[in-house]
């Protein structure tokens, strides 16, 4: 995981967001859970050092279960607190994350808030979702080969443009993440619109 965010950084990829943990993830057996959380605390503690010195600044999308075991939270509020003020590049961990779940907390959000039905729009409703200073997702890597969104960020990935490497996520490489880079990087982004083409006219 390092080697990507690390090949991330100095390809002058400003967000980066890991998907970690789902709150579907839940449902896998105790031991499996156990093991992930004993893993992700492992990770966290050792690159601390690391990730500080690169200025990297770190934030975990979700972290809402009372499962979480407390010694993980305390590691996870450290690491943002070491590097709140970075600004190299912001790496967003998806952590007991739901992108469904998201949806519904900015509009109770929006409730609470008082503003009136025809005073909502994308602007303000994005607002209300965690972290709203995070920009739209332009590239979704899917490793494995699925070809599914997983509840990921839904509101954020709207326009993002997506590929489906074949390498397990234990298997990604920083390598195979410069050859997804590439690759989208090679694509028009249209938004739903036409591009000029080199002699001025517009195509779809």
């Amino acid at each position: 995981m390092i080697d990507v965010i690390e090949a991330a950084r100095a390809a002058g990829v400003g967000w980066l967001s890991l998907f970690a943990f789902s709150t579907e993830n839940w449902r896998r057996p105790d031991t499996e859970i156990e093991f992930l959380m004993h893993l992700v605390r492992r990770v966290v503690r050792k690159h601390a050092p690391l990730l500080h010195a690169r200025g990297i600044r770190c934030r975990f999308l979700g972290m809402t279960d009372p499962r979480i075991p407390s010694g993980l939270v305390r590691d996870i509020a450290d690491l943002m607190t070491l590097t709140g003020q970075n600004r190299q590049m912001t790496l967003t961990v998806a952590f007991d994350h739901g992108g469904r779940r998201d949806i519904v907390e900015a509009a109770r959000s929006l409730i609470r808030s008082g503003v009136p039905s025809e005073a909502v729009t994308e602007e303000s409703f994005a607002a209300h979702l965690p972290f709203p200073d995070t920009p739209d997702v332009d590239l979704v890597i899917r490793t494995s080969g699925e070809q599914r969104i997983s509840n990921f960020m839904l509101w954020q990935v709207a326009y993002a443009e997506w590929v489906f490497p074949p390498a397990l996520w234990p298997d990604f490489r920083a390598s195979d993440f410069l050859e997804c880079l590439h690759a989208y990087r090679q694509r028009e982004r249209r938004f739903g619109g036409v591009l000029p083409n080199q002699n001025g006219e517009t195509r779809s």
